[in-house]
């Protein structure tokens, strides 16, 4: 989801030239129909919207790759967007997290079943909190009832005062016990950043090493995902990159690219629509998890009724969302937004087919802009994966 969004909801010559002016190549060049004037279409009803810049990759049941972008990569430059272009992968990140609590499930080094207090002894107390009452599936869930407490901002005043604010895990958690919990463990839905917070504890605890380190060597080096990184507390992207933009309102556009993610142990991870696309296939695919731990993953429960706006039918499992296609079944995702970069992913349920977008523009400023962004970009997952084969030269 879009949890830079989400604050603001509640408080509220050749290839490089057909780039520049926005139109969608194939990257294969493949004979025969391709996907790519639905997708071309797509990416530029999105930056219609006023976005600064799109980039937006599918790729097919046999491998072939279309891309697509959009717009502009600077707004004071007019530089194009790079179609191999770095983001900050922000909350599409706790899909890697909940892998590798998944696979440390298979190897019998932790259970689903363990409650957060097996692990982190009274670090959840307090204010009602209770983590003996709490178990790690739930965690998983967002089912645990953990209210969220991350730092954010939400003018450029602050976003200035803010962005390269560092905060430890037990920091973070800390702000969170403060409240007491939005419902008793397993009886609601809530996004809660915090959950996952505990699960990056509870890796280390598990294994002996930070979660980034397990995520690197379990998942990245085994797929060569290479354009998948964790960036620490560095508030620069690696290049290419589109600047990031957060629209606060009317003549209000701020470039928010330098920051630090302020949940840097788990949302510091930049990386690219080739990299997400060969993520997601290869966890649906069965490469990381077994039948049974995927199996797992995706029993899910329905999100809450301000989610149902954004997701609408939307349920979620262990770190993997679950959402309909207008052609009839499901696809799994897992968007994410920080700091100007949103994005949104899907993948059929056989991991054959997959489709991500990247916006470096978010315009939080209002409820309608929200949607509008959000249900562009759900368009574009959508068309991209019910096109099935079938495609519109």
């Amino acid at each position: 989801m879009t949890w830079t969004l989400r604050k603001h909801l509640a408080v509220s010559l050749g290839v490089a030239m057909l780039l520049a002016a926005g139109v969608a190549i194939d990257v294969a060049q493949p004979a025969g129909p391709s996907p790519v004037k639905q997708l071309s279409r797509d990416t530029e009803a999105i930056h219609a919207l006023g976005i600064s810049g799109v980039q937006a990759r599918v790729i097919a049941p046999d491998g072939r790759q279309s891309v697509a972008i959009s717009g502009t990569a600077d707004v004071n430059t007019g530089r194009p967007v790079s179609s191999d272009g770095y983001f900050r992968m922000a909350s599409t990140s706790k899909t890697l997290v909940a892998t590798v609590v998944l696979q440390l499930e298979t190897e019998g080094r932790l259970s689903l079943d363990d409650t957060v207090d097996h692990w982190l002894p009274e670090v959840v107390q307090g204010n009602g909190n209770d983590g003996s009452r709490i178990a790690v599936r739930q965690l998983l869930q967002h089912t645990s009832g953990i209210h969220d407490d991350l730092p954010g901002y939400t003018t450029p005043e602050e976003y200035y005062q803010q962005r390269h604010d560092v905060y430890s895990p037990e920091q973070l958690v800390a702000r969170a016990m403060a409240h007491a919990p939005d419902f008793p463990p397993g009886e609601g839905w809530a996004y809660s950043n915090t959950g996952y917070v505990l699960l990056g504890m509870i890796i280390q605890k598990a294994t002996g090493h930070p979660a980034h380190q397990e995520i690197e060597d379990r998942i990245l080096r085994p797929l060569g995902l290479d354009q998948t990184r964790w960036m620490d507390t560095s508030p620069t992207l690696p290049r290419p990159h589109a600047q990031a933009y957060q629209l606060f309102g009317p003549g209000s556009r701020v470039d928010v690219t330098d920051q630090i993610p302020v949940d840097y142990e788990n949302l510091s991870w930049v990386t690219t629509t080739r990299d997400e696309n060969r993520f997601f296939r290869a966890l649906l695919d069965g490469r990381l998890l077994p039948a049974r731990q995927l199996a797992k993953m995706k029993q899910t429960v329905p999100v809450s009724a301000e989610v149902q706006e954004l997701w609408p039918g939307g349920r979620y499992g262990l770190g993997l969302v679950e959402r309909p296609l207008s052609c009839g079944g499901t696809y799994w995702s897992h968007e994410g937004g920080d700091g100007g970069y949103i994005t949104l992913n899907g993948v059929t349920d056989d991991g054959r087919r997959s489709a991500v977008v990247s916006m470096s523009e978010a315009r939080g400023d209002t409820v309608q802009h929200i949607m509008e962004q959000e249900n562009a970009a759900s368009a574009l997952i959508d068309h991209a994966l019910c096109a099935g084969g079938r495609s519109t030269p």
